[in-house]
């Protein structure tokens, strides 16, 4: 069970930081879902979204994807975590 705050956005850092932009990207915000598990030291977040709005998490040419698969490692960083981000469909 994760840690929610009274903003209805996860406790923990990393996975705060994946919901809050990509439900402010998607048209399903409620559909936006992060697990987190660990693999060999470093935390794995998988985001799954609703179908149709895949394409926005992607971006043109994969670049709104890195952008956030970037901020996922600057606040791993920050932490003195290491971190990855995984998008399913």
């Amino acid at each position: 069970m994760t840690d929610v705050t009274d903003t209805g956005v996860a406790a923990n850092p990393l996975r705060a930081v994946v919901e809050v932009v990509a439900r402010a990207l998607v048209e399903h915000p409620d559909e936006v879902r992060v697990a987190e598990t660990d693999r060999r030291g470093t935390t794995v977040l998988e985001l799954t979204t609703a179908p149709g709005d895949m394409g926005k998490l992607i971006g043109r040419q994969g670049r709104t994807a890195a952008a956030l698969r970037t901020l996922v490692a600057l606040t791993a960083e920050k932490h003195g975590r290491r971190a990855q981000l995984d998008i399913r469909d």
